[in-house]
């Protein structure tokens, strides 16, 4: 256990998933008070344990729906019953789904939306009073290089505007955030293993593709995102702010 992290409450979204699993394993081991949650109470236990059975402090609320303003009230007010305070909001929950723009449904776009935009929206809201109390407090969003790049194989119309706006709404927390010293950055990940990715690869005309696009030639790991956002949390990157931060291996790069 280091201490980059030590002392600060952070809130992790989604900590049942590969990505979030993770950052809470990473945050914990620098020292973070971590509350955790995710809509599927068994993977979100999972984490939980791995936490506590390295050394590492955390709570967690399961199952928790992001897309619920009062489920996300009700996480900082756990944070903050257990914890006093909160210092770090990081966003990395979210699920997309995919179709090209004459294939994908209507109810498709709009469930995209509301996991993917308005479930950060309705964090920052829930968690915007606590933040700015905490000197040096940090949000960070997981937006996408869908954001600013696109995959031929990848019909992500409703991803791409959903992770744009992502970054939009970023740099506008920035702008406000900045009278408290509050700071709001992204991070945008490119292709990286997770539960979600890795059946895919059994296709290899997708995998060749989509690994072609990455300057290094291979998909990232779950860990190194989390290192990224340990970054932003920490008080290393306190200059740094209305950034995004693109963890995709040089794809946007070339």
């Amino acid at each position: 256990m280091t201490s980059r992290l030590k002392g600060k409450v952070c809130i992790i979204t989604g900590t049942g998933g590969s990505m979030g699993r993770a950052d809470a394993l990473m945050f914990a081991q620098q020292g973070a008070l971590v509350v955790g949650c995710d809509l599927y109470p068994e993977s979100a236990e999972t984490t939980l344990q791995m936490v506590r059975n390295q050394g590492g402090e955390m709570i967690s609320l399961s199952p928790c729906d992001l897309t619920d303003p009062a489920s996300c009230a009700k996480l900082v007010n756990l944070a903050v019953a257990h914890y006093g305070h909160v210092d770090v909001l990081f966003n990395n929950a979210a699920m997309a789904y995919f179709g090209w723009i004459d294939e994908i449904s209507n109810e498709d776009w709009y469930r995209t939306l509301d996991q993917e935009v308005n479930l950060v929206f309705h964090m920052v809201r829930a968690s915007w009073h606590e933040l700015i109390k905490s000197p040096g407090a940090s949000i960070i969003n997981t937006a996408s290089v869908s954001a600013w790049s696109t995959y031929k194989m990848l019909p992500g119309i409703a991803h791409s505007a959903a992770k744009g706006a992502v970054l939009s709404m970023t740099r506008q927390l920035a702008m406000e955030g900045r009278i408290y010293g509050l700071r709001a950055n992204s991070i945008s990940p490119g292709l990286i293993e997770s539960n979600q990715t890795l059946p895919l690869l059994q296709d290899p005309v997708w995998a060749d593709t989509m690994v072609n696009k990455i300057m290094l030639g291979r998909m990232g790991r779950p860990e190194e995102v989390a290192s990224a956002a340990l970054f932003l949390a920490s008080d290393e990157s306190s200059f740094i702010t209305g950034t995004d931060l693109r963890v995709d291996g040089g794809t946007t790069a070339w």
